[in-house]
């Protein structure tokens, strides 16, 4: 009888096993991203979460300037991916407020404990009782910078890296001399263009001070040092590559990459990206030169985005251990070591040499990546009006004091000022 009672139970186990194991294996999570480039290291990142829990996850990235069109629709229609790959802020809070995101927390994904306040912050909705929530966990930080290529350098003649503003504009006047590209960076590409004004910017307006002041609304974006950090961006046109209007984000990195140009004004999540387009790439990163050799030089700074869940995901328990697994640091460890970028987990310091050197630089002088993460939260959205405005000053369509106006004259119908 015990003997009987004993295979009856084993058998109830092993059939229990079994039936967890076949629930496993039976759930598929979607997860949608903007992240074309990094396909290989998400793919692969779910062939092992597979082996591991039997969860499959199926990773489907879309074209950076179409995705936040493509998710908005599916979600607005009751559908879209299990597992969302969305960006922070502003970009983050709409969805969120409209109630597309499941809120995460302790109990659902207990590693969210690994992550600052300030970084979670952007992972928050915008009004009650959304704004009290977490929807996301984050996955990067982001610094902008100027990478250079160190053998177009050479090849020009250039010796030492410039110390001011002054010094770096008289060098690109020299490469234009001598038929080098300064920059890889084109006017066709708008958010390239407003990630030019985050390297640029902050030395003329003042970096977080003016942040601060303008969020608590005692400055005004029509500020003259606001304004000169505009004319400052827009004058970089005369030393953009030919044909520039037709240079979009992927034809950048490739001018660059391949030593077409000896400048690039982007962030650090391109790294491995100009690797993987020319392995014997030589180049460093830096901040832009401040306008006094003794001066602070400025980096911009942001999370760069979240991982989310679905609200109406059919499978909100597996989804939120996928997120979960995805906050640990042993993931941490491995985006920042795989994808060269800076991981958001607290305690997963980047191996990368050009992130350790920027990142340094942003410790004395970080500031915040001023629209991405002041303005962007309602419309008229202040990234979209920096961005298509900069593209117009070099278009001859308008003027930096103009832009500016605009600029403070949408951003006051939802923002107060004093």
């Amino acid at each position: 009888m015990k003997i009987r009672n004993l295979l009856s139970a084993a058998g109830i186990a092993a059939m229990a096993l079994s039936a967890g194991q076949a629930f496993a294996q039976s759930v598929e999570l979607s997860f949608w991203s903007w992240r074309v480039e990094d396909k290989a290291f998400y793919d692969d990142i779910a062939k092992d979460y597979a082996a591991k829990t039997g969860v499959k996850v199926t990773f489907t990235p879309y074209k950076n300037t179409e995705y936040p069109t493509v998710l908005s629709a599916a979600l607005a229609g009751g559908g879209g991916p299990d597992i969302i790959h969305a960006r922070a802020y502003g970009a983050l809070a709409t969805l969120a407020d409209a109630g597309y995101f499941l809120p995460l927390t302790k109990e659902n994904v207990p590693n969210i404990v690994n992550f600052s306040d300030q970084l979670l912050a952007g992972a928050k909705g915008r009004t009650p009782p959304h704004n009290a929530n977490i929807y996301g966990v984050p996955f990067a930080t982001q610094a902008l910078g100027i990478y250079y290529n160190k053998s177009v350098l050479k090849s020009a003649g250039i010796e030492t890296l410039p110390k001011t503003w002054d010094e770096f504009k008289a060098l690109c006047k020299t490469l234009k001399d001598k038929n080098i590209a300064c920059l890889s960076n084109g006017s066709n590409d708008v958010p390239g263009l407003e990630q030019m004004f985050g390297v640029i910017g902050p030395n003329f307006y003042g970096g977080t001070a003016f942040f601060n002041d303008v969020i608590a609304g005692k400055k005004k974006f029509t500020d003259p040092a606001f304004v000169q950090a505009i004319a400052e961006t827009a004058a970089m046109k005369d030393f953009l590559p030919r044909n520039h209007q037709g240079v979009g984000e992927n034809e950048a990195r490739t001018l660059f990459a391949n030593g077409l140009a000896a400048f690039y004004m982007s962030g650090t999540w391109n790294i491995d990206t100009i690797r993987t387009l020319n392995a014997k790439a030589d180049f460093g990163i830096m901040a832009a030169p401040p306008l006094k050799a003794d001066g602070a030089a400025y980096v911009s700074n942001f999370a760069d985005g979240n991982y989310a869940v679905n609200a109406k995901t059919k499978h909100a328990k597996a989804a939120a251990d996928f997120v979960n697994y995805l906050a640990s640091k042993e993931y941490g460890r491995r985006f920042t070591d795989t994808l060269k970028q800076s991981s958001a987990i607290t305690g997963v310091a980047p191996s990368e040499p050009l992130l350790v050197a920027l990142g340094e630089q942003a410790s004395k002088n970080g500031t915040p990546f001023l629209m991405l993460v002041g303005f962007r939260y309602q419309n008229p959205n202040g990234s979209v009006m920096l961005r298509d405005g900069i593209q117009k000053i070099i278009q001859g369509g308008t003027t930096p004091e103009a832009l500016a106006q605009e600029i403070q004259t949408g951003i006051a119908t939802w923002h107060k000022f004093q």
